[in-house]
């Protein structure tokens, strides 16, 4: 019973090592002109499309309302975001071998702070992209903005635009749950044997 905070903090591991193997994020657009919708995936090294086209085609839609042009290499959060998430997935590592209650709420709360600047980061850059806009835009609306919804669905023009988490950030949600349960059981297991020697 006593290991089982470590399994978990090693399950959480590896829950968070899927980022490098499924998208953290995608945004779905949908309009009369794609029924079926264009997804964008948001990974932790890339961007990328349901298909090959699919950054040209949103990057050319964004274009007719003044967007800038989504370009995967001048993100520089592409570039060190797989260190921070390798660095916390190593911190884990560490605190299952350890298993000491004050490691794992140590990497508890700062997985916790780091998910937390990591959704801040991307509503800035939507609301980047969203707002300012090219005075030279084909399309103007006056007033309208173009800011993807964080979460859940927002209609923007004619295009019904979805956010949701994607693979990679349902199992990222699913290891910071596991790493506070693993603490939590950790001070419960402690408290026990405690109060066994007493």
């Amino acid at each position: 019973m006593k290991s089982i905070p470590r399994v978990l903090a090693i399950i959480a591991v590896a829950c968070l090592l899927m980022l490098f193997f499924f998208p953290l994020w995608e945004i779905t657009l949908i309009a009369p002109q794609y029924p079926d919708g264009i997804t964008m995936y948001i990974w932790i090294n890339q961007i990328t499309g349901d298909s090959p086209g699919t950054l040209q085609n949103i990057n050319i839609l964004n274009h007719y309302v003044g967007m800038k042009m989504i370009e995967p290499d001048s993100i520089p959060e592409l570039t060190y975001f797989p260190w921070v998430v390798g660095a916390l997935g190593v911190f884990g590592i560490i605190a299952a071998i350890a298993n000491k209650s004050w490691l794992y709420l140590t990497w508890a709360l700062i997985f916790l702070v780091l998910g937390a600047l990591g959704i801040y980061d991307f509503y800035l850059w939507e609301y980047d992209y969203g707002h300012n806009l090219s005075p030279m835009a084909p399309i103007k609306v006056p007033r309208q903005s173009y800011q993807p919804p964080l979460f859940g669905s927002k209609m923007l023009l004619n295009f019904n635009a979805k956010s949701y988490p994607g693979i990679g950030g349902i199992f990222t949600g699913v290891a910071l749950f596991l790493s506070f349960v693993a603490f939590w059981l950790k001070m419960r297991f402690t408290k026990t044997s405690v109060r066994s020697t007493t």
